[in-house]
């Protein structure tokens, strides 16, 4: 792998940030609360996966570079880079996707330039979801299954020739794929997530959803109904582990000698075909716990109505250990103020809020994707917040937002700011030729505005490709690219 290096700089166009505008009493609080309980297997929340925590939450504990001068550098490593990660000595890991073999690849990241140090490729499998979606655990190893369904966790360490990153264990998870769908290669793991038992859960793209025990390295699964995708990631939180499929919600409990057990299916509006703008049919959502409380409390993804996707929330109280019906205590429209509205972002959800994000007409890179209907759109952006009652029963849109974002946003719980980069377009009509300007913004999660905007540059190598961000506790953020990925940091040259 071979990486370039370019540096701008960017000068914050907005100053004071914006008062927070007042809630009915009956709602929840602007925005902060609760951050998920930290999972003892898993590294620090805000820095393990892509979705910050195995609860997706999206958040995390660290503020972003600041509203002063920030130092840009876009890093092209010829390799989409889907998650940074932060370990306890403070260097950023990130897992790619190379473009032109689709083989996964851990980059360890130097903490002062942002450059590479190491990177090490795994086999590439049938899908490009294998490796995308990992998480580093509580020793900085990254944890990700390879393309030939190899459980990996992979740690980086220092010697006299340099740093280097070495296959530290490894699980085969090969033998459950093949009982499965009958080779070693008609399926791989597209979802994976630690829960606070310590096992590792996983998801196949066909449907397998399995446990493994780190432990023994004895693997246990269960396969759902025939013809059900799985194209996101899935979160644990409460004791349970949440799976969406193109069809529908599932709810697991790891049961008797770690076999899933289902406590609950719910099916959701698939909307028809997949729209423009994103990569499967059905939710483009990975589930999400949150909670006002340390045991969470709800568990929420979006459908894929027309025109307007939902956001639905279920209550889910801690403890159940046998099958039961979950209560649906939000089933809202999101993004209304679009003509038509849809999502490949996993929302933001904190305390009794969620903010959902649109991707509709987003314009992906030609051949990531299916056919789509329409065929494409213009992408428009926009963001909506939800809030639930204190109640427990019943929802309603806070704020909408026109603010165009091109990664997918994570919300910083130390100042109630999101981050992410909003993108202009500079050509009259979206092509398959990527031409927008990105900033990186800073939105107050309490009114939804803009209140700081920082050009970083424009061309396929600022295309975020609707990625997340993460910031390390330092206020760098690392957001990947189609290319790579784009470190911003505070100017402090003076």
């Amino acid at each position: 792998m071979r990486w370039v290096a370019r540096h701008t700089h960017g000068v914050a166009l907005g100053a004071a940030l914006l008062l927070a505008t007042l809630l009915t009493p009956a709602l929840a609080a602007p925005a902060g609360g609760p951050a998920p309980p930290q999972v003892a297997a898993a590294a620090a929340n805000g820095f393990a996966m892509m979705h910050g925590d195995p609860a997706s939450s999206d958040t995390t504990p660290a503020s972003g570079p600041g509203p002063g001068r920030v130092r840009v550098t876009p890093v092209v490593l010829g390799a989409a880079c889907a998650s940074v990660m932060v370990g306890s000595d403070g260097y950023p890991l990130a897992t790619c996707t190379e473009i032109t073999t689709r083989e996964p690849t851990v980059v360890l990241i130097s903490p002062t330039s942002g450059l590479p140090l190491a990177s090490l490729s795994l086999p590439a499998g049938p899908s490009v979801l294998g490796g995308v979606y990992d998480y580093l655990d509580n020793h900085d190893r990254v944890v990700i299954v390879s393309g030939t369904n190899d459980l990996l966790r992979i740690a980086h360490e220092r010697t006299e020739a340099g740093w280097k990153l070495v296959v530290a264990s490894s699980v085969s998870l090969t033998a459950p794929v093949i009982r499965e769908c009958g080779s070693a290669r008609c399926d791989v793991v597209v979802g994976l997530t630690p829960d606070a038992s310590g096992l590792v859960w996983f998801a196949t793209l066909h449907g397998l959803v399995g446990t493994v025990d780190p432990r023994t390295g004895g693997v246990q699964t269960v396969a759902l109904p025939a013809g059900e995708l799985i194209a996101n990631s899935i979160s644990t939180e409460l004791g349970y582990t949440a799976v969406a499929t193109d069809h529908a919600l599932y709810l697991f409990r790891a049961g008797r000698k770690a076999v899933p057990q289902e406590l609950f299916r719910e099916p959701y509006d698939r909307g028809g075909p997949r729209k423009p703008g994103q990569l499967s049919d059905g939710t483009g959502a990975t589930p999400v716990f949150f909670g006002p409380h340390a045991a969470a409390g709800y568990v929420s993804i979006t459908d894929n109505a027309r025109p307007h996707e939902h956001l639905l929330v279920w209550a889910v109280p801690p403890g159940r250990t046998e099958p039961f019906e979950p209560t649906l205590v939000c089933d809202v429209p999101v993004l209304t103020q679009l003509t038509n509205s849809g999502t490949e972002d996993a929302p933001i959800a904190y305390d009794r809020t969620v903010i959902v994000t649109d991707t509709y007409g987003y314009p992906y890179p030609s051949g990531t994707v299916g056919r789509a209907s329409p065929t494409s759109a213009p992408f428009v952006g926009g963001l909506t917040r939800v809030d639930l009652w204190t109640t427990g029963r019943g929802c309603r849109t806070v704020w909408n937002s026109s603010a165009r974002s091109s990664a997918l946003p994570r919300l910083s719980l130390a100042d109630d700011m999101i981050q992410t980069v909003v993108a202009t377009r500079l050509e009259t009509a979206e092509t398959s030729v990527y031409g927008d300007a990105a900033y990186y913004a800073v939105i107050d999660a309490a009114t939804g505005r803009i209140v700081q905007r920082t050009y970083l540059g424009s061309g396929p190598t600022f295309d975020m490709l609707q990625l997340v961000g993460t910031t390390t506790p330092a206020g760098v953020m690392y957001q990947g690219t189609l290319g790579g990925y784009v470190r911003i940091a505070p100017d402090v040259s003076g």
